[in-house]
This record gives structure tokens, sequence and C-alpha cells, in this order.
């Protein structure tokens, strides 16, 4: 389903400002898997998620999702394979829209736009069906605008949205990161809900070690750009928060060492 090669990226190249954001990361997601990629900040797990959006152009490498190579399509020509959640609630949606509105436009994402009427009575009565599946009282709230809405039940509707037209690969870029905890636990619940529904492949970054625990089949962590770690199978059903903590603090001791060999080999020639 989707085939990641070997790709890299640098951004800002022969500057001060250099940062090597990729460096060979490879990965092979079989239809209907759910990835959770773990990392701390600059570890690369959003610059990956990018990539594969088609963000920005690689350097190197190649991209293969729903057997097509998509390493040269632009991120709105992968649109309408890719369904994507992103980590600010208010972003992806129009907020002066109602929630139908953004239904509609959701509805038509990577088909050829024209002129006629976005709504009609038909897929009004769809969006009530599938808003309804979220338990938050919203079926009746359609007329309302969606930026008058609360972070969480946005963020929820943004994952319908996305999964709408069941694309071959969903991506959460963090979108439980800027809710508070109820409302995250409610959007969690609406994620799993919606991807074992639909049994979606889908990638997920997050900095919550509980969900990675908690949410899909298979864990990898990053670390400056690579892969460090990688779980799945029964590696992954026995995983808890201890273990990824302690991957952790192995990576830490391990950049540690490597400053400190840095430093003394600095040392010796100069």
């Amino acid at each position: 389903m989707l085939t990641v090669r070997n790709i890299y990226k640098t951004f800002n190249p022969g500057t001060a400002n250099e940062v090597r954001a990729l460096r060979g990361v490879s990965l092979d997601i079989p239809e209907g898997a759910f990835l959770v990629i773990l990392g701390g900040n600059g570890s690369g797990k959003s610059t990956l998620l990018n990539a594969v959006a088609g963000t920005f152009q690689l350097d190197a490498g190649e991209i293969h999702l729903a057997g097509q190579n998509v390493t040269r399509w632009q991120e709105h020509q992968r649109a309408r394979l890719i369904g994507r959640v992103f980590q600010n609630p208010f972003t992806g949606t129009a907020p002066n829209m109602s929630i139908a509105e953004n239904f509609a436009l959701a509805t038509r994402r990577g088909k050829p736009r024209g002129l006629g009427w976005a709504l009609n009575k038909k897929l009004v009565g769809e969006l009530r069906d599938r808003v309804s599946e979220l338990r938050m009282g919203l079926e009746d709230r359609l007329g309302n605008a969606i930026g008058s809405l609360s972070g969480g039940q946005r963020q929820a509707l943004t994952l319908l949205m996305a999964t709408y037209l069941k694309p071959a690969l969903l991506l959460l870029d963090e979108h439980t990161a800027a809710l508070d905890p109820k409302s995250a636990d409610q959007v969690i619940r609406v994620t799993e809900e919606v991807v074992k529904r639909h049994k979606l492949t889908t990638l997920m970054v997050t900095h919550s070690m509980q969900q990675a625990v908690n949410l899909g089949d298979r864990i990898v962590m990053m670390h400056r750009g690579s892969v460090a770690y990688r779980f799945e199978g029964a590696n992954k059903q026995r995983m808890r928060v201890e273990d990824l903590l302690a991957r952790f603090e192995e990576l830490r001791r391990r950049e540690m060492l490597d400053d400190s060999v840095a430093s003394l080999l600095q040392e010796t020639y100069i």
C-alpha cells in the first residue's frame, strides 16, 4: 500500500541553518495497517508525514502509494489518495461556512469542480447519518458555522471529512496535541472507530506514548531523521509505556555518548 524507500531531505543545505531532516528512511506499510510514529522534537516524524503528503520534493528516494509512484506528484495531486488531519483544529476547514458546507467541499476532494448545487437533500441525509456516529449531537447543527464549535468537536468533524471518501491513506499529524484531555480522549475514540470501520491504512504522528501503546498495530520510533526502532506484531502488543520510555532513554544516552566522543576528538586534534 505505502512504500517509502530510502528517502532523504535536507533543509537550507550548505548554510549555517542546515537541517538534515530525513536520512535514508524506509517503510513498508501494508493495506489496512495502522502505524504510530514517535519521536522527540526534531526527530523527523512530522517531516516524514509531510514527505508522504507531498508538501516538499525529496532530495533522494521514492514514495509509492496505492500502486503508483507518487514521488514527483505535487501535494494537490496526492490529495485524491490521502486524507489528512492536522494538529490545529482550525486547519483544513472554512470557519465561516456551515458544517454541511464544509462536508460538501470534502466530498469533492480530488474531483473536477464545476457549477452546481453543492448540497441536496440526499447529501444532507447522508451527512446526518455520518455525523450522528460521533455521538456528539452535531447532526442537529449542520447549519451552524464550523468555526463556532469547540476544538474537539471540530477535530472530530475534520476526521470524518478526511475519511468521507475513504482515502487510500490517512495521515494524522498530532491531531490531539492542541486539545484538552477530555476532548483528546473523544477524538481518539472517534479515530479508533473510524479507522476500524473503514479499515483505513493510517500513519499517526504523536508525542503521547500512551496513545502509541493503545493505538495501531505497529510503532516506529524516529531519532535524528532516521528510524531508530520498529515494533510490530507480538512486540507491539506487549509494548508498555515503560518500554518506550526505556528506548527513549537509550537514545538519549547514545546521543550524549556521541557528543562526548566528538568533543574528545576535537580536543585531540586542536
